[in-house]
């Protein structure tokens, strides 16, 4: 899952961002309204979370600007402000949900999600392959009815290939998907992640590589 989170608190969107990180997301960080619309060009994300009250471009100029522009991620409006007006005053402007600052993380979290899904209705919650399943709720992975311990950026891969129900995904779209802008784009960071992965789902081996095409789950 790919999220920009736009807030111009330096510290708080650090702080989110690394508590994000480890539930598996691809954080992106904008600390100001024009920054975060030429982010939203750039990538295609899931979620923005966005601050109300941004320098140089408010929140609102900001969630006016990507629904004109049709996009498609979910917004998930933040501010300091809890009255009833400003909830509305929001989720008007084209926001998808709306959450008071201070916040819990756990909530927080559990908002993302919601919208993600929202995002790809067509998506069951918990996502099957053979005796391979994933409960992308709980983040719980089993095969043959065995837990299997992986790493959020595995648990992402994982997601991402069992959500393309047996279409190729290719190292390109996975490393956009799944991590974030910081990551170098000539690295093999994919394929050690796929290898790592081959070896804790077991045998038989159910990632197969296609040349020149990707990943995917065997049929």
């Amino acid at each position: 899952m790919r999220v920009l989170v736009v807030e111009d608190q330096k510290e708080l969107a650090a702080t989110v961002a690394v508590g994000l990180r480890r539930e598996g997301m691809a954080i992106d960080i904008a600390h100001d309204g024009q920054r975060a619309l030429r982010r939203a060009e750039l990538d295609d994300y899931d979620v923005i979370v966005l601050d109300r009250d941004l320098p140089k471009l408010h929140g609102d100029d900001v969630c006016r600007a990507l629904v004109a522009r049709g996009s498609r991620a979910r917004v998930l409006m933040l501010t300091a402000s809890a009255t009833i007006e400003n909830r509305v005053d929001g989720l008007s402007l084209g926001a998808d949900d709306y959450l008071p600052k201070p916040f819990a993380f756990a909530e927080l979290v559990a908002r993302i999600r919601a919208l993600a899904r929202r995002r790809h209705p067509g998506l069951p919650p918990t996502l099957v392959r053979g005796d391979l399943r994933l409960d992308t709720a709980r983040r719980l992975v089993t095969r043959g009815g065995r837990r299997l311990e992986l790493s959020p950026k595995e648990l992402a891969v994982l997601e991402l290939l069992l959500a393309a129900d047996g279409a190729p995904v290719s190292a390109q779209a996975l490393q956009r998907r799944a991590w974030d802008e910081y990551t170098n784009s000539f690295s093999n960071v994919v394929k050690i992640t796929v290898s790592r992965l081959r070896r804790k789902l077991g045998e038989p081996q159910v990632i197969e590589t296609l040349p020149h095409a990707g990943y995917r789950i065997r049929p």
